[in-house]
């Protein structure tokens, strides 16, 4: 094989198409255009963000950027940390004990429990969520871990 025998692959080149050369290339007289309108001028078309004069459909609804999850659920988060200081070996924790000692404002909220800090003793903790960093930490320290049903 030498330089000269190098070709593209098959099918990998396509020629131009040459617009408005004739009825018998089967793009004359109007060349693919249509009949008249702003389209079909040298020059024509809209720019883009113009809808013909009626307010931009943006400008239209600014107040709609971004998403709103309506399905988010909001929790009421608790570190591993504050529980090994609030509460004494084997107790339970629930979100009733933690709403008592000011952990968290009510039980309005679900609870879920993040591995942020140290367990060094047992304790039963009771949550509608746990994180996996902390799931295996209770487990490391002798406790036990109980999801809730969400509310």
């Amino acid at each position: 094989m030498k330089l000269h025998d190098l070709r593209p692959a098959p099918g990998s080149k396509r020629r131009k198409s040459r617009v408005g050369r004739g009825i018998s290339a089967g793009k004359g007289k109007t060349a693919g255009r249509g009949t008249k309108g702003q389209n079909a001028r040298s020059g024509g078309g809209v720019r883009p963000y113009f809808e013909g004069g009626q307010l931009p459909f943006v400008r239209r609804l600014p107040f709609r950027r971004g998403f709103t999850n309506i399905w988010r659920v909001e929790y009421a988060e608790v570190n591993l940390g504050r529980l090994a200081e609030l509460f004494p070996p084997e107790s339970e924790v629930t979100p009733e004990a933690l709403a008592e000692r000011g952990v968290i404002k009510s039980t309005k909220y679900p609870v879920v429990i993040l591995g942020n800090g140290d367990l060094i003793h047992p304790l039963t903790v009771k949550a509608h969520r746990f994180s996996r960093s902390a799931k295996e930490k209770i487990i490391a320290a002798g406790g036990s871990v109980e999801k809730l049903p969400l509310p």
